[in-house]
């Protein structure tokens, strides 16, 4: 859907198995939904690393003769959506460098607040940069550190950049998995048959048949080499801020994350939504996929019963030819499309996680109505999004969301709905993790954990959003 938020990446780690690119290869499908620009592994065999690059899909990228090309045991790799940096092959990951050490290969999932005040003063030094994007910068800062050993270089880097990354690092015989101090973006620790995998979601270990160890702590790093794993803290320790999108949409409903099972998350947040907000209707209706879970709860809740009133077609591609006929505008009907038998006549409580701009929801609104719906009530399992995300989200900047320029009467109003309400925060963080104060919700109350100090991180990485 193009009015959502949108997904970061994903990354994917193995040390230890002789197969290492080809279950990079299963990870990067797994997490497919965090990424869908551009794909890549970069694969080791002790002496020499190899990398595979390409735009579109891991399917697409990766067939038996390319996966051929990355031997060895040690191997990462990554599924792109572009936060900083444009849409295009220069910046897919994973980076590789050859310096004085040795080759480097990065993948990072998060954005760096204060990427471009280092890209100039590395400039200044004579860094050539062969991308726009932000995660380039770790690997010049790792080439100009004094320290001498792998972990010691990352950790120097690692504290000279502000904002949010998990991410997998490789030199040709050692990996290393990193998480920022405030633990944004998720990371996973897992094992199979010896060899330690790291990923983005537990998702990816449940594929491969791993076995899920734990998740890596925020501010930690991970080295697995020959003697085995080691675990460092280099950094300050500061307050955890988990970004709570994770739950609403981001992650798979399957994988656990931040101490908690997705889908319980998601379920109970629409079991809140039908506690604050409850709705006199005959069918609760789910926004599919994102909206399903949710739904579930709050008609449990309700006591209400559930129909899978709109279908997804799984099929459509990332772009599509408009006719030149009379049919044209085919909107949010290219991907979702009304059961006229379910809804006609009936009174409809639509269930969806979010609400960016508004212009999917209203589409869909009007599909209904003209479907037969006699009442649509929208329900969101998450609070109003009222600011943009500069830690590693897809936003629009503060003038496109809705909820920020618009009251609740007035988003209903233009929405069509017949009712409008949304979760609160305070119920949102009581579901998760019981309120404890773990979470960023800066989308919703402005509430920045890291101050953003780059210009560039506040316009150009927002623009992004209303190009594509």
């Amino acid at each position: 859907m193009l009015d959502k938020l949108h997904e970061e990446c994903g990354v994917v780690g193995v040390y230890g198995h002789p197969e290492a690119a080809n279950l990079v290869y299963l990870g990067l499908y797994a997490l497919q939904h965090r990424g869908q620009e551009s794909a890549g592994i970069v694969a080791s065999t002790h002496s020499k690393m190899h990398l595979e690059l390409g735009m579109g899909l891991v399917a697409d990228i990766f067939d038996p003769g390319r996966l051929l090309k990355l031997p060895g045991p040690l191997a990462i790799g990554h599924n792109r959506y572009s936060t900083a940096g444009k849409s295009e092959l220069v910046n897919a990951q994973p980076c590789m460098i050859n310096y004085a050490a040795g080759s480097l290969a990065l993948a990072h999932n998060g954005n760096l607040v204060n990427a471009e005040a280092i890209r100039k003063e590395l400039g200044n030094k004579g860094a050539i940069f062969q991308s726009t994007n932000d995660s380039e910068v770790i690997v010049h800062l790792m080439a100009q550190a004094k320290s001498e050993s792998f972990v010691d270089r990352a950790a120097e880097a690692l504290r000279q950049v502000s904002g949010a990354y998990s991410l997998v690092l490789m030199t040709e015989n050692e990996l290393l998995a990193a998480r920022d101090p405030h633990g944004f973006r998720p990371l996973c620790l897992g094992k199979l048959d010896g060899a330690y995998i790291v990923a983005s979601e537990t998702c990816v270990m449940d594929l491969i048949e791993a076995e899920f160890i734990r998740e890596v702590e925020p501010g930690e790093l991970i080295l697995i080499n020959e003697n085995g794993l080691q675990s460092f803290f280099p950094f300050k320790k500061v307050e955890t801020k988990h970004c709570v999108f994770e739950h609403i949409y981001f992650a798979r409903p399957d994988s656990y994350l931040f101490g908690e099972h997705v889908y319980t998350a998601r379920k109970e947040m629409g079991r809140a939504m039908a506690q604050e907000s409850p709705a006199d209707v005959d069918l609760i209706v789910p926004v599919p996929d994102s909206g399903v879970v949710s739904a579930m709860g709050f008609a449990e809740e309700s006591d209400i019963p559930f129909e899978m009133g709109l279908i997804r077609n799984h099929y459509v591609g990332r772009t599509f030819i408009e006719p030149q006929s009379q049919i044209r505008n085919f909107g949010v009907k290219l991907k979702l499309n009304a059961v006229k038998n379910l809804i006609t006549g009936k009174r409809l409580a639509i269930i969806d996680d979010s609400i960016v701009r508004g212009t999917t929801s209203r589409k869909i609104v009007k599909m209904l109505m003209e479907a037969g719906a006699k009442e649509v009530h929208l329900r969101i399992s998450s609070p109003p999004i009222l600011h943009s995300c500069f830690y590693g989200i897809d936003t629009p900047n503060q003038e496109e969301l809705i909820a920020n320029n618009n009251s609740l009467e007035e988003t209903r109003k233009y929405l069509g709905a017949n009712s409008l309400h949304y979760l609160s925060i305070k119920k949102m963080l009581e579901v998760l993790q019981n309120g404890k104060n773990k979470f960023c919700s800066a989308c919703f109350d402005g509430n920045y954990p890291v101050p953003i100090t780059d210009h560039l991180a506040a316009t150009q990485q927002l623009d992004l959003f209303s190009k594509k």
